[in-house]
């Protein structure tokens, strides 16, 4: 496994802060002055990145409303999806706009592409990398194309079975592309929090070898956090100026200010977790006075047998380690040694380790 991988310059990876992406999707309520408000607030809340969708409603389906066609039940029931994806897509003739306004104000942008013109295109604005949606692991054509731009794949896991996984993750190694970061993910909108299923990403870190995240679709910020404690070095979610505004998904979207507080609590998690160490700290380096060590109880002249009438471990630690007393007893002083002088090698004839 990569120890990290880049977007844009921005190492990602378990050593690092979680890179917060933040997803447009149909929030921007057909309206170019708000994805770029979106974009614009996105930076501001200190979001690594703002991620894009794109498609058309018949680049993704075709207009019918036959069987599947009509979606029954969750948040957009009895729609077609025709209808859908024409509401909620992002034109294309926007994209560049969007991409140059994102690189004007230093935040990273980059899209989830759902059929191979798209890719195409996306190559023409030179995105940084390739997010793969969770309903599109099972097209391998596609991932085979994003892989084999050689940038970094992040690969979203909602309804996957393990095969499945492996399977997109096999495809893009197989096409020469080591750039992974796969997302755990639950594909229902919102997601309920007795779904969130987060011992799931450790299984995939485990089972794949790979840089593992969270493309989190439940309300507010709680699973997301969780996720970092997990080990998630990305994590991405959905994002609105304003929920009242309505939008295909802003019932699930975080606001500016939710955000904002993912992205602090997201770098203090990871400044909490630290990393592993078996070594004193800097702030413990004063309480190492409290540890016990050996010292003189009494005056000692030099030639004197050490015993358990001159020596003794006390606190503070600033002798020799107490472990050592058992054989440094019987040995005698190199020279004098005053009461409540601590221990050291300098003081003993033989060497006693």
């Amino acid at each position: 496994m990569h120890r990290f991988i880049e977007i844009d310059g921005k190492r990602i990876g378990n050593e690092y802060s979680p890179y917060i992406v933040a997803e447009m999707s149909g929030n921007h309520n057909k309206k170019i002055e708000n994805a770029l408000a979106i974009i614009k607030k996105a930076k501001e809340c200190g979001a690594d990145a703002i991620k894009l969708q794109t498609y058309t409603a018949d680049t993704i389906t075709i207009n019918h409303d036959g069987p599947g066609f009509i979606i029954k039940g969750g948040l957009w029931n009895q729609q077609k999806l025709y209808d859908l994806y024409q509401e909620a897509h992002t034109p294309w003739e926007w994209h560049k706009e969007l991409f140059d306004y994102a690189k004007d104000i230093g935040i990273s942008i980059f899209s989830s592409p759902f059929d191979e013109t798209a890719v195409d295109f996306l190559e023409e604005l030179g995105t940084k990398a390739y997010k793969i949606a969770s309903p599109e692991i099972v097209d391998l054509p596609l991932i085979s194309k994003v892989a084999r731009t050689l940038k970094p794949v992040i690969i979203s896991t909602g309804m996957a079975s393990l095969r499945e996984i492996k399977e997109a993750i096999q495809t893009v190694r197989e096409n020469g592309n080591q750039n992974i970061i796969v997302l755990h993910c639950t594909s229902a909108y919102p997601t309920p929090i007795e779904e969130a299923n987060l011992s799931t990403i450790k299984k995939i870190s485990e089972e794949f070898n790979v840089l593992v995240g969270l493309s989190d679709h439940s309300m507010g910020t709680k699973v997301s956090c969780y996720a970092c404690l997990l080990g998630s070095c990305l994590i991405e979610k959905h994002f609105t100026l304003d929920r009242s505004e309505g939008g295909v998904d802003s019932n699930f979207s975080l606001e500016p200010k939710e955000l904002s507080t993912l992205v602090k609590e997201s770098k203090a998690i990871k400044s909490i977790l630290g990393s592993p160490s078996f070594a004193p700290t800097k702030s413990e380096s004063i309480s190492l006075l409290g540890r016990r060590s050996l010292y003189a109880i009494r005056d000692i002249k030099k030639g004197e047998i050490f015993t358990n009438k001159n020596i003794k471990s006390i606190r503070p630690g600033m002798g020799i380690k107490p472990k050592y007393i058992d054989k440094i007893l019987g040995l005698k002083a190199k020279k004098d040694i005053k009461f409540g002088d601590p221990l050291s090698e300098e003081m003993i004839v033989e060497k006693f380790k």
